[in-house]
This record gives structure tokens, C-alpha cells and sequence, in this order.
């Protein structure tokens, strides 16, 4: 058994040995189902449903934060769908990888990974947001 050297707060200097972490990964965007969606439904009415189809993982996004939080695995293997098939009509190809992840997860029933995982998603889904948002602004 491994006993601790100090047994009160660290000295001043070891603070600045202390690692943060800030998780970053890119949105990742195939831009073709986006172009075959205007192309299908011309730009007003494809503009509308892009819109719904992100409000729509936006809410699920949020959804899946709740109802995992509150451990209902269901209504979370649900959202996590959900997630996927919506990422997955607008190209977000991150998105619906780490759906998969999810899922995988909540079978193994690893709550520990699925709380990662889960948190990724999350980061991801808000970047994958932006991105589209970010491809609108510039008429893309």
C-alpha cells in the first residue's frame, strides 16, 4: 500500500503542475446531404427544414442531458437515436459516431464511459450546431 507524502494543501509551486483538461474535437460536416436537401426543396423551404431539423437536436440534446442525469436509460437510448438519425440527414458524420458510441455504452452498461461519452456528444452536438450555422452565415 502507497502512502501519501503530504498530508495538507500542496505548496504553491506544485499547483502549476496540475494538467486542464479542455476536450476539444471538431465538428465533423459532410456538406452533401445539406447541398442535396436544397437542391431537392429549393433554398426557402430547405432553409426552413435545416432550421427545424437543428432546433430539433438542439432539444434533443438538451433532452438527453436531463433524462441522463436522472439515470432513465430508455427515454436515453431513445434520445440517443433520435440524435443520431437527425445528425445523420444533415451530414454531421461526429455526431453520429458518438451516438453509436452512446449506445454502446448504455449495452455494455458502463455508466462511467457513458457519462463521457454522453458529455461528448454534448460537445460535439453544440459544435456540429455552430458549424452548420457558421456554413448558412457564409451561403455555403
Amino acid at each position: 500500500m502507497t502512502k501519501s507524502q503530504t498530508t495538507g494543501p500542496a505548496p504553491a509551486g506544485a499547483v502549476s503542475q496540475i494538467a486542464v483538461l479542455a476536450p476539444f474535437e471538431k465538428a465533423g460536416l459532410d456538406p452533401q446531404p445539406l447541398e442535396a436537401i436544397f437542391a431537392r426543396l429549393g433554398p426557402s423551404e430547405a432553409e426552413n427544414a435545416l432550421c427545424r431539423a437543428m432546433e430539433e437536436l438542439a432539444y434533443r440534446l438538451g433532452e438527453l442531458d436531463r433524462v441522463h442525469a436522472e439515470g432513465r436509460w430508455s427515454d436515453t437510448r431513445r434520445h440517443v437515436r433520435e440524435l443520431g438519425g437527425i445528425a445523420d440527414c444533415l451530414g454531421m458524420s461526429s455526431v453520429v459516431r458518438i451516438s453509436e458510441d452512446v449506445l454502446t455504452c448504455l449495452e455494455d452498461g458502463d455508466l462511467v464511459a457513458l457519462s463521457a461519452t454522453v458529455a461528448r456528444l454534448g460537445r460535439v452536438g453544440e459544435r456540429s450546431l455552430y458549424a452548420i450555422w457558421d456554413m448558412e452565415d457564409q451561403g455555403v
